[in-house]
């Protein structure tokens, strides 16, 4: 009885051992891929069908070779012949459904995670559409009341919701600060997919400085 065979045999009507942590692995390898797979889904733009995948094949090839070293029974997936041998076991003892059940998952997984990046950048061009309301005279909505627009003069920026900073000798126009506001959303928006917030604080000179933090990746900037 060759391996192929003892394999079989070792299998043929059970589930898999090694498809909990198998795929595991994939699931936390794919959420930890996440800047990977956003990086890949803004390259390719609209030539990517939805339908197909980013680097979800990527991510099971990766986990597939590291969970080798521990099983020396499993079979090389992606060797010179790997594919062929997989196939010809997996359809005996229906480990073949175990990988098409991973797979499937993972697909589902990284389409969640397109469709949420896709919604917050949706909201990230709104946002800051809602910053600017006119060309001829720049108008900028208070990031933190959402309501009111921001009043500027040489020395100061304020809201009637109580936001009020200092800018003396800074020079701090609304083009400026349109700059500053989209410059770091966007950046904020590179590594999370969550809506960060506005929030005013005093600094060591007792001045107020305009903050962006986000609770959900802890992300937390100077804007002005």
């Amino acid at each position: 009885m060759d391996a192929l065979d003892r394999r079989r045999a070792l299998y043929k009507g059970t589930t898999p051992p090694w498809k909990e942590t198998y795929r595991k692995r994939c699931v936390d390898r794919l959420k930890n891929s996440r800047s990977r797979l956003l990086d890949r889904y803004r390259q390719m733009g609209d030539e990517q069908p939805r339908s197909s995948s980013i680097i979800v094949q990527e991510v099971m090839e990766e986990e597939w070779s590291a969970l080798q070293p521990d099983d020396q029974r499993l079979p090389s997936l992606w060797g010179p012949h790997g594919v062929a041998q997989m196939f010809s076991v997996m359809k005996e003892c229906d480990e073949l459904a175990v990988l098409e059940e991973i797979h499937r998952e993972l697909m589902s997984q990284e389409m969640s995670i397109i469709d949420e990046y896709e919604r917050n950048l949706q909201f990230e061009q709104q946002y800051i559409s809602s910053l600017v309301e006119g060309m001829d005279e720049m108008h900028i909505v208070c990031p933190i009341c959402h309501m009111n627009n921001l009043s500027f003069s040489s020395s100061f920026i304020s809201c009637p919701c109580g936001l009020y900073i200092n800018t003396k000798k800074r020079n701090i126009s609304p083009d400026v600060l349109q700059r500053l506001l989209e410059a770091r959303v966007s950046e904020h928006m590179e590594d999370c997919l969550h809506s960060p917030v506005f929030s005013v604080t005093p600094n060591t000179d007792s001045h107020a400085s305009l903050m962006i933090s986000c609770q959900a990746c802890d992300y937390l900037s100077v804007v002005l």
